[in-house]
């Protein structure tokens, strides 16, 4: 069982920078992939970026050239560095670990860019 406890969220202008982390009670060096999501109001939750073992790295479409997602190991630490948010990056964000048939979400941590 592992726990994913995310911080760092907060309220940002349009153009501003966060930096979400994701604490895991648990070593991750061996979970396959870790991941962010995020849930805005009425809107499924959607993969922005994932960071497989091997340090391969996934992102969103939306998000491609301005979030980084990194992981460390030692740390048993993921983050997600956001740059030049805006309006539409609003939502929680959600860490997630899959090793297997094993997953686990942590509680989130809510995001938003308004002026």
């Amino acid at each position: 069982q592992v726990q994913l406890v995310e911080s760092g969220g907060g309220l940002v202008q349009p153009g501003g920078s966060l930096r979400l982390s994701c604490a895991a009670s648990a070593s991750i060096a061996s979970i396959a992939h870790m991941a962010w999501f995020r849930q805005a109001p009425g809107i499924q939750r959607d993969l922005v970026a994932l960071c497989t073992i091997d340090g391969i790295t996934k992102y969103a479409d939306s998000v491609k050239g301005r979030f980084t997602i990194s992981r460390d190991n030692a740390k048993n630490t993921v983050y997600l560095q956001m740059n030049s948010l805006k309006p539409d990056d609003t939502a929680v964000y959600l860490c997630y670990a899959a090793n297997g048939r094993d997953t686990y979400w942590g509680q989130g941590t809510q995001v938003t860019v308004s002026s």
